[in-house]
């Protein structure tokens, strides 16, 4: 029997299909473009406008921002809908399938997060931090910890739950935390991974802290990092 193509929605905006049967070359035919993954990455944490789109991914060009959300839209994956009012913005937001992606970015973090090669000291966006946090809480280090922590991130304001060993994360003030935060995600980022102090954050003024500092101390903690792959001889050495 001959298996026959089908097609429903027209191809992909980028056109430059794999024409292979592998579920990973679909994926990449899906979402594969440069810019593409992360768009969706930006949006796993609920629905966004452009303009906020473009802020959280400063290196891309509205053009091309729109070509992704044109073509993402177009394969199913997002969906463009205006708010109600008083809003009424249009805003983009993932389908329940495109949801559906979120360990795919899990495990591609956690995977590169052990290159030798990856510099934490990059820019990043308060998505990315938080969905960090969803991959690295070890749940026996949160366990028998139950706590609403309010995390502010630049413009965006987020609230944190914390009970029976996972870690909830969605869009509010977090009225009633046990502890709130507030800094660009950089230096958050920088507190929970990068070794910062949150005292000499604060007498920098990069960070506010108020609330529980025992619960502090402690959350710092249950993102353990995994360990760097052992360089090969496809790496760069000093030396040469």
């Amino acid at each position: 029997m001959k298996l026959e193509k089908i097609t429903f929605g027209g191809e992909p905006a980028w056109k430059r299909l794999y024409d292979d049967a592998c579920g990973t070359a679909h994926a990449l035919d899906l979402a594969g473009e440069r810019w593409a993954l992360l768009v969706i990455r930006e949006l796993l944490l609920g629905p966004k406008r452009f303009s906020d789109l473009k802020a959280d991914l400063p290196g891309i060009s509205a053009n091309v921002l729109t070509q992704r959300l044109e073509g993402l839209e177009q394969v199913g994956v997002l969906v463009r809908r205006r708010l109600p009012p008083p809003a009424s913005a249009w805003v983009y937001e993932l389908t329940p399938w495109g949801y559906e992606s979120e360990p795919i970015f899990q495990a591609l973090g956690r995977w590169a997060t052990r290159s030798p090669l990856h510099d934490p000291t990059l820019p990043i966006s308060p998505v990315s931090v938080l969905l960090s946090f969803r991959t690295m809480l070890d749940p026996s280090r949160a366990a028998g910890l139950e706590a609403l922590i309010a995390l502010r991130l630049g413009r965006e304001s987020y609230e944190l739950r914390l009970a029976g060993g996972r870690l909830e994360v969605e869009r509010g003030p977090g009225q009633g935390a046990d502890l709130s935060l507030a800094g660009e995600a950089r230096t958050v980022a920088g507190l929970v991974y990068g070794g910062l102090i949150a005292e000499d954050l604060e007498a920098a003024g990069a960070l506010r802290v108020d609330g529980d500092r025992g619960l502090l101390a402690r959350f710092v903690t249950l993102f353990p990092l995994p360990p760097k792959a052992t360089p090969s001889a496809g790496l760069p050495r000093d030396g040469g």
